[in-house]
């Protein structure tokens, strides 16, 4: 490696160390925006719009990204929904709207998840496990093959408590304990769990080889990119 490529991984890498903290500095200004938002203006056009938006925004381009035109589809119907809303500038009930957004995104991603561990479909951790170790070089062992099915079942199985948590504090529990479960905690909570996953891997299956987090979701990143170029018309 010649003197003038040498410094280009330690550069790249504190990139990539500030782009991770801004935009974890951002996710977090969101949160709490949108939970100051939903516990004094929860009725407001506005807040509808800043909570709604940018979430069918993010899907949108992951439905782009992925050919998915259905999902695509659906989220631009739900955006034309979203401004009529706005330019009426009424919104009932938007408790109860926040509380089936919330437990609709849940049990989406429930039913993702849920979907790939049907007979013999491929678990989808196993899938970008899989992607991850041959971009590596890594083996991909049964015993991998094994746990990661595991882990797509626990995240299936997390984001169903999710749902169930989130309409036990709506019934029991204050509005503002409920917009600080699900603008703050929920995030947190599956923060926790990939990280808590990764360590429990790294201590419990110290045979296993060692792919970092950020690797992961570049996998996942690349996955997408993948089946685009796949789907996409010659």
């Amino acid at each position: 490696m010649s003197p003038s490529t040498a410094p280009s991984k330690p550069a790249g890498a504190v990139a990539a160390a500030w782009r991770l903290a801004a935009g974890a500095a951002a996710l977090l200004a969101y949160a709490l925006l949108s939970n100051w938002l939903m516990v004094h203006h929860a009725q407001a056009p506005l807040t509808v719009a800043l909570l709604f938006g940018p979430l069918l925004l993010a899907v949108a381009g992951m439905g782009w990204q992925r050919r998915q035109w259905l999902t695509l589809g659906a989220c631009l119907v739900l955006l034309l929904v979203l401004a009529v809303v706005v330019w009426r500038g009424a919104v009932l009930d938007a408790q109860r709207l926040y509380v089936l957004q919330h437990g609709g995104i849940h049990v989406a991603l429930a039913w993702t998840f849920g979907l790939t561990l049907r007979g013999d479909a491929k678990p989808l951790i196993t899938s970008l496990a899989e992607g991850v170790h041959a971009r590596l070089g890594l083996p991909f062992t049964p015993a991998l093959a094994r746990y990661t099915r595991g882990v797509t079942q626990l995240w299936a199985g997390y984001f169903l408590a999710m749902v169930v948590l989130s309409a036990l504090i709506y019934v029991l529990a204050p509005w503002s304990l409920w917009t600080l479960y699900c603008t703050v905690l929920s995030p947190l909570a599956a923060g926790v769990l990939m990280v808590g996953e990764h360590l429990w891997r790294y201590w419990r299956h110290p045979e296993f080889p060692r792919v970092t987090l950020r690797a992961g979701f570049e996998a996942y990143q690349r996955s997408g990119r993948r089946e685009a170029a796949q789907t996409a018309p010659p």
